[in-house]
């Protein structure tokens, strides 16, 4: 199978990585994060560290979309 996933393409390998990142975070109780994600972690960082939140009526609007 493995030999098969080389012919997909690239975001459909991406897609298979992240199933296996999720598998092995569940057995090892370590997540690895994708570049993507690292990325995404960093830019959120600077946004907080800047002071770029989203506002609470925001979050409470969400919140109550989603039954939280």
């Amino acid at each position: 199978m493995l030999e098969q996933v080389e012919s997909w393409p690239a975001e459909d390998q991406e897609e298979l990585a992240e199933y296996a990142r999720e598998i092995e975070a569940r057995r090892t109780g370590v997540y690895t994060m994708s570049d993507d994600e690292r990325v995404a972690v960093r830019k959120g960082l600077a946004q907080a560290d800047r002071g770029e939140f989203v506002p609470d009526d925001v979050v409470v609007s969400g919140d109550k979309r989603h039954d939280l």
